[in-house]
């Protein structure tokens, strides 16, 4: 053994020195160990010691976080579904035609050569299907109203594979140009159809059965009798009718029942197109409405038509084999850009555009929405951190003497101020998890079958928005909000902790 081991021939006063340090740093760790352990319980022991006061910190906090995670579920909801909408029912993933027709949709800017296009984009990985379209602008006319419009020519079967907009018929209006007709048909949007005064309301008998089976008040029914038999030509003249008779409560109550119910449609009604053809001429044609279609989406309703492509071509004086526009859908969304840029390199001569690019409004929402969530629960933790610093720095001035005690008998700053942050961040986790668990139990049940707006359906389908939400929240944005809490229980408590390290022992203790 080398000299200086603890050994037979190793100096003796070394080996106690080197068991005495072994001793004294045990004790050391041993002692770290159990006012650890202390401080954990005393600060939690702490928290109830005044429960009232804790218990308002606490809902209150509960009451932020479940109003702020939900109100995030339901915004988060209502953009997904807005995505999903315009993807699935109005634009797809890519567009491509040539590079001036969206400035002024010009009839004469067809794709060239559009059958070998379809057959490129049909060979890259990734699509799903491809539909090709005429575009063109014009004027939908009745008897008593015109509006402009986009007439969009399509082939039916590869629209349905593209779009699902065929998904969306109204029932009872007709359907996706699927039944047998010597008529030219045109689908169009429930927006649209009201503006034309296609779609009308009436209250007879049968409306007024109706409504009573729906559990409508007499009281309500006996008003709207005044109106049995009367037929109103537009949405707007029934509303005013019917909010002259109604008070604002039975409107909210029963007012999206009396619309639905209300709500007539003549099958087959007529319409004419007007436009200017190939050799910009003017023309035009009479159409039956094969079906109407109803989304989130007003405006799109009140603007676009879908016609068949061999009826528009005749009218327009386009060849078979001439489109404006061709709509790709993708098998995985978030291979959009990936197709995209080799389209673009395989079909220089056209324009490409995914749907970011077709709404940008619409993808900057999606991309800027995380950071939004973000900023919103901290501006609410935010509020919520002022209750907690007020909160502890009461607790600080009632146990001064408590806290001089502490620190007279050696409990260092270092523990002090850890026992202080533990408090705080008790009650931020208590009041936080609470506020988490009765958010996420909500959303599971309203997620099922979703929440209704319909008295404001108006509103929402003006923007673009469902009135009908389904709210939506990723399990990840709960672990970032529970770190937030934490955080915030940390920062709230470090004003009231320096506050209780800069007591004097001798002054607090001599604090009644």
């Amino acid at each position: 053994m080398a000299d200086g081991d603890c050994g037979l021939h190793g100096p003796a006063i070394y080996c106690l020195s080197h068991e005495k340090d072994f001793w004294n740093e045990s004790s050391k760790r041993f002692k770290s160990i159990i006012f650890t352990d202390m401080i954990w319980k005393t600060a939690w022991k702490n928290v109830w010691r005044n429960k009232v006061r804790s218990l308002v910190v606490i809902i209150s906090i509960t009451i932020g976080i479940f109003g702020g995670v939900f109100a995030v579920a339901v915004m988060n909801g209502a953009i997904e579904q807005k995505v999903d909408a315009a993807l699935n029912e109005e634009i797809s993933h890519i567009h491509v035609n040539d590079p001036a027709f969206r400035d002024n949709y010009d009839i004469q800017l067809t794709i060239p050569d559009a059958g070998q296009v379809l057959s490129t984009i049909k060979e890259i990985p990734g699509v799903a299907a491809v539909c090709s379209r005429t575009v063109i602008t014009g004027m939908a006319n009745t008897a008593t109203k015109s509006a402009g419009v986009q007439i969009i020519g399509i082939d039916p079967e590869t629209e349905k594979e593209v779009l699902q907009l065929h998904e969306t018929c109204i029932p009872g209006t007709g359907d996706f140009f699927e039944s047998e007709s010597r008529y030219q048909l045109a689908y169009i949007g429930e927006a649209l159809a009201k503006e034309l005064n296609i779609i009308r309301y009436r209250i007879d008998e049968s409306v007024l059965d109706s409504l009573a089976a729906r559990e409508v008040s007499a009281e309500v029914l006996e008003e709207l009798a005044a109106f049995s038999g009367k037929r109103f030509k537009s949405e707007k003249s029934f509303k005013k009718e019917v909010k002259a008779v109604l008070s604002m409560k039975e409107q909210q109550e029963y007012g999206a029942a009396i619309k639905e119910e209300a709500w007539s449609f003549r099958a087959r009604s007529k319409m004419t197109l007007t436009f200017m053809d190939k050799d910009q001429m003017q023309t035009g044609a009479v159409f039956r409405i094969a079906g109407i279609y109803n989304i989130s989406n007003g405006m799109y309703e009140m603007g676009q038509i879908l016609v068949k492509n061999e009826d528009l071509m005749k009218l327009t004086g386009l060849a078979g084999n001439e489109y404006h526009q061709m709509i790709i859908r993708l098998n995985d969304l978030e291979s959009t850009k990936e197709v995209s840029d080799s389209l673009k390199g395989k079909l220089s001569g056209l324009e490409v555009m995914n749907w970011k690019e077709i709404q940008p409004q619409l993808a900057m929402m999606t991309d800027m929405i995380t950071k939004f969530y973000a900023i919103f629960m901290v501006i609410i933790l935010a509020a919520l951190a002022f209750g907690i610093v007020n909160t502890m720095l009461m607790v600080v001035l009632e146990r001064t003497k408590e806290l001089g005690m502490l620190t007279a008998i050696g409990m260092n700053k270092k523990r002090v101020f850890k026992m202080i942050m533990l408090e705080s961040v008790f009650l931020s986790l208590v009041g936080g998890v609470t506020g988490i668990i009765i958010s996420k139990t909500l959303i599971s049940a309203t997620a099922r079958k979703g929440i209704n707006f319909t008295s404001y359906a108006e509103g929402f389908e003006a923007m673009g928005y469902p009135s009908h939400i389904y709210p939506l929240i990723s399990t990840s944005f709960f672990v970032t909000v529970t770190v937030l809490i934490i955080i915030t229980g940390i920062l709230s408590s470090i004003h009231p902790a320096l506050k209780a390290l800069k007591l004097d022992p001798a002054e607090a203790l001599r604090t009644e």
